[in-house]
């Protein structure tokens, strides 16, 4: 007998809640999103493991060395250990104050190309200001927890005497959540936490400016942005590149970049646009970046704005970028976002905790010292009685109990006194030691003054926030500009304007010839076998240009885009340059510099539909529109009608003419509107042409208007230019 197997079915929800989320709670807490230490679990084994090696003091020892200590405590492999080894040190230039002092080579932050040396190469120890990183980590101010195995214990968080959370940029990502936190100048932060203890609702935006990037770079700064900022931990501001011009070899040297690209994304960009002919200023470009920091050089041609050409390379690559901010940060072991406030005030609030725990450990360490002192000053009363008690003692097991008994101390006072040498149990070795009793009482007591007010836990955070300002602080490295105060891009002022003329044809071909060229030219237009012009515009180079497709999408293109072309050539051809539809064939092209005017659509059901122009006109540069004109009829003609009304001619496939005036339609809004009828449809007849009246070639149009519209026409008259061919567009 075939014997089935069963699989047992799960719910997807089950599965979910058993598999995928522990998994993406993983990733949150344990790897990707930073704690109010400012680091993530990576940085703080590393860090952490180089403390025990005594990496603060000495000389440097080889990276490898470090990784495979590390390994201890972070399991993921050396190359992920090393990559953020890497990041922290001095050499990569990605902190504004690194915690590992480098020797080698740990590429840079503006290179994606620059690739960091192996780590048997490189030599690493700990940077003075991890001093204040690890402060008073073995008083008892943080928590301790086991490694991955069990085997050793590691800290949970870091006694971080300065909010570097806020000091040093962190980025991640982590399941369905990421953070992006900004750098501030430190100054400025230790200026702003001790403000905000003194007063929580006071203006930050007075202590911290901006923030501050270790590859400089100017920031455009809007004041109503940058406290959103403060207040949510949410928003975004523009990093602008720092150039010089150089006259006398007429070059523009770039030295700093947004902390957000890269020196090879950027000529990457310009190459791209050279290329594509919207760059033409730039005769060469070099990256000469060198052991004096970054460098990239534009060779310009002769006449050449540096200052207009750079404004437009702001806009058109990543020289000028945007820094998103998302400051999501671990407290108490959930993500939450927070401005600089919030952050402010949660590590503060943990601060106290680590000042708060290391009293309580200096006060345990000296009451337990007091409590022997106490010991030993009452057998200074009698020495003599303790070397008896110790002489005349039979058994060693019963020094201690004896002299607990003749002394009235305990064990520990007794223990303490059974282990001083002979050579010290004199009176001068006693009252020496014994001096000590009055000054740890009153710094016992002073300890436990501050322990207990909170004031003065605060006082004592500041003074120290005050020493670490002086002693690491350093001037901004980011420029701060008023946004208003800078040059934009404004695309006009950069394109060439000049008459010319577009040569629209059936087979979807676009020429477009300058004038001049037009003028010159003596030979016919260059065409595809079969093809025909379909319309011929004269316009200017700084038009927009719409194109209408079968397809109901209209297509926005700026004529200077365009590449000029000649009569001898067959032009563009349309659906390669719009990435049009599979079949798609536009059927009409209109351009404009203002979007005055009106559009008349005339569809084969008889109705026609009048729609501004402006209509078009978006406030961003979209390429396409959807759904641009009604689609339940086929479209027969666009016709553009300017500023004014105008007479026309509708044909029906019957051989009926109307005469109307384009004023009797009313003006709509929407572009998809079906219109209104105009010319009536009657046993299946459908309108085939709409002409403009002195293009019909009727010479009695008086015969064929009627006094209101709809209206069905007339038939055409013999003398009315019978011979007119009939046919849907």
């Amino acid at each position: 007998m075939e014997q089935k197997q069963h699989y047992d079915s799960q719910p997807i929800t089950q599965t979910l809640e058993k598999n995928f989320m522990p998994y993406a709670m993983s990733v949150i807490i344990s790897r990707a999103i930073p704690e109010i230490d400012g680091f993530k679990p990576s940085h703080r084994k590393l860090l952490y493991t180089m403390y025990k090696m005594g990496l603060l003091t000495g000389a440097r020892t080889k990276s490898s060395n470090v990784v495979g200590q590390t390994m201890k405590l972070n399991p993921h492999g050396d190359a992920a250990i090393y990559e953020t080894m890497v990041r922290l040190t001095r050499s990569c230039e990605s902190l504004l104050h690194p915690f590992v002092d480098s020797k080698g080579n740990f590429g840079k932050q503006y290179s994606r190309d620059m690739a960091y040396a192996a780590p048997r190469y490189t030599e690493v120890k700990l940077e003075p200001i991890c001093n204040d990183i690890f402060g008073d980590i073995d008083k008892n101010t943080v928590d301790f927890v086991d490694n991955y195995d069990a085997t050793m214990k590691e800290p949970a968080l870091l006694p971080t005497a300065f909010p570097n959370v806020l000091v040093n940029p962190n980025q991640g990502i982590a399941v369905g959540m990421a953070s992006n936190i900004a750098s501030f100048n430190l100054r400025e932060v230790c200026d702003a936490t001790v403000a905000y203890m003194k007063n929580p609702e006071a203006d930050l935006l007075a202590f911290i400016k901006a923030p501050d990037f270790s590859t400089g770079a100017t920031l455009l700064y809007n004041e109503e942005e940058m406290r959103k900022i403060v207040e949510t931990g949410r928003g975004s501001f523009k990093l602008r590149s720092v150039y010089q011009y150089d006259k006398k070899n007429n070059c523009i040297e770039i030295t700093e970049i947004p902390y957000t690209t890269t020196s090879e994304v950027i000529i990457d960009k310009i190459v791209e646009l050279i290329k594509a002919g919207k760059v033409r200023e730039i005769s060469d470009l070099r990256d000469e970046t060198d052991k004096n920091g970054l460098k990239i050089t534009l060779d310009l041609k002769r006449g050449t704005d540096p200052d207009k050409l750079m404004t437009r390379l702001f806009k058109m690559t990543t020289l000028q970028d945007t820094f998103s901010c998302n400051f999501n940060i671990l407290i108490d072991g959930r993500p939450v976002v927070l401005g600089v406030r919030g952050i402010l005030r949660e590590w503060v609030r943990f601060r106290m905790g680590c000042v708060k725990r290391r009293l309580a450990f200096d006060i345990d360490k000296k009451s337990d010292k007091l409590h022997l002192l106490r010991g030993l000053e009452k057998i200074l009363l009698d020495i003599d009685k303790a070397v008896s008690i110790i002489r005349h003692t039979e058994l060693e097991s019963m020094v201690v109990p004896n002299l607990m008994k003749g002394f009235s101390i305990d064990q520990v006072q007794a223990e303490y006194i059974a282990d001083i040498r002979l050579r010290n149990l004199n009176r001068e070795y006693i009252l020496k030691r014994t001096q000590e009793i009055e000054s740890l009482v009153q710094e016992i007591d002073d300890l436990k003054k501050t322990l207990e007010s909170e004031a003065a836990v605060k006082k004592l955070i500041a003074k120290q926030l005050a020493e670490l300002s002086k002693k690491y602080g350093a001037e901004r490295k980011t420029k701060v500009v008023e946004e208003d105060e800078v040059e934009h891009y404004n695309e006009e002022s950069f394109v060439e304007d000049y008459a010319l003329t577009l040569f629209f044809t059936r087979d979807n071909y676009l020429k477009k010839v300058s004038a001049a060229s037009l003028r010159s030219s003596g030979s016919g237009h260059k065409l595809k076998e079969g093809d025909v012009i379909l319309q011929e515009v004269e316009t200017s180079n700084k038009a927009d240009l719409l194109l209408f497709s079968d397809k109901c999408n209209v297509y926005k293109y700026k004529i200077s885009e365009i590449a000029d072309s000649k009569v001898s050539l067959m032009g563009e051809y349309l659906p390669n340059v719009l990435s049009m539809e599979p079949e798609e064939k536009i059927i009409y092209i209109h351009p404009t510099t203002d979007y005055a005017g009106n559009f008349l659509y005339c569809f084969a059901s008889g109705k026609m539909a009048k729609v501004p122009v402006s209509a078009y006109e978006t406030k961003t540069n979209r390429k396409r529109l959807s759904n641009a004109y009604y689609a339940g009829s086929p479209l027969v003609k666009i016709l553009y009608l300017g500023t004014e009304e105008h007479d026309f001619v509708a044909f029906s496939n019957l051989g009926k003419a109307l005469f109307f005036n384009s004023g009797k339609i009313p003006l709509k809004t929407t572009k998809t509107t079906q219109g209104v009828a105009v010319m009536i449809s009657k046993k299946g007849s459908v309108v085939a042409d709409v002409v403009r009246a002195e293009q019909s070639g009727i010479a009695d149009l008086e015969y064929y208007k009627t006094k209101n519209i709809p209206a069905m026409g007339n038939f055409l008259r013999e003398e009315d230019n019978p011979n007119k061919q009939m046919s849907l567009v």
